[in-house]
């Protein structure tokens, strides 16, 4: 098998980003602000090709590099990533040993304030326990993607209307197309902190569009789930906006969603 890295990036130059992050795989980046271009590079013996487009979007990003993938296992990526030595190994030993996965999740090193996850055992992920896993964890069969016609949303995520969420999206449409995820406790990499791309406090803006998102991810059950993540996060994200009226932004982005569909 043979792995590909599809990085998002924005306003990179090749040489400095592909050595940033350690790239010891093929891999395809596009990287977004830039005036359209192309470049083919050999590393290692690897091939990572490199693409500029102006337009900007995470989302529109990753359909971008995942349009034009022809690995055999994708790997999602973002430029704050940095890789360890033999990460491409240990991914395609986990696919190896697990042929009946379609995609597998893996643990990246993180920041405290970032981390909203770690993989500490094998297991299956459902549908209930798949919203807290970001992109830069998922190594995917890409046959299954294609033959899914699955891509990224462009409504949610940075440079979209709605802040974040498109992680989530994804693997809910994995898991509708009957895909068989799996998280497994093995370390490929580590994200530098930075400033997010995408978080600028918990606004109002912040629970509306936690609202919409909730509306694609749960139907019926998004206003429970909206209930359910004010009382368990309450603690740490209103500390300017009252639980009371984050939970009614966030019933209003569900209901504002409701109207758009």
């Amino acid at each position: 098998m043979r792995l590909q890295v599809l990085v998002s990036a924005v306003g990179q130059r090749p040489e400095e980003l592909i050595s940033r992050m350690k790239l010891r795989s093929d891999a395809i980046i596009v990287n977004q602000g830039q005036d359209h271009a192309f470049q083919k590079l050999t590393r290692d013996g690897y091939e990572i090709r490199f693409y500029d487009f102006m337009e900007k979007g995470v989302g529109l990003s990753r359909n971008t590099a995942l349009l034009r993938a022809d690995g055999d296992i994708l790997l999602f990526s973002d430029e704050d990533i940095t890789y360890d030595d033999g990460y491409a190994d240990r991914i395609l030993a986990e696919f190896e040993k697990h042929p009946e996965a379609d995609m597998l999740l893996f643990n990246v090193r993180v920041g405290a304030s970032r981390a909203t996850y770690h993989i500490e055992s094998y297991g299956r992920v459902r549908w209930y326990n798949s919203g807290r896993y970001p992109t830069y964890s998922f190594a995917v069969r890409r046959e299954k993607l294609h033959r899914n016609n699955i891509t990224f949303s462009l409504l949610f995520g940075g440079g979209a209307k709605y802040s974040n969420g498109e992680d989530s999206l994804f693997l809910r449409d994995c898991l509708k197309a009957g895909l068989r995820i799996y998280s497994v406790p093995v370390e490929i990499g580590e994200e530098a902190e930075r400033e997010s791309t995408w978080f600028t406090g918990y606004h109002e803006k912040f629970f509306f569009d936690r609202g919409v998102l909730y509306h694609y991810l749960y139907g019926r059950m998004a206003v429970l789930f909206a209930l359910r993540f004010i009382l368990t996060k309450k603690n740490f994200m209103c500390r300017e906006i009252l639980p009371k009226q984050a939970f009614k932004l966030m019933r209003q982005g569900i209901r504002d969603a409701k109207k758009q569909r």
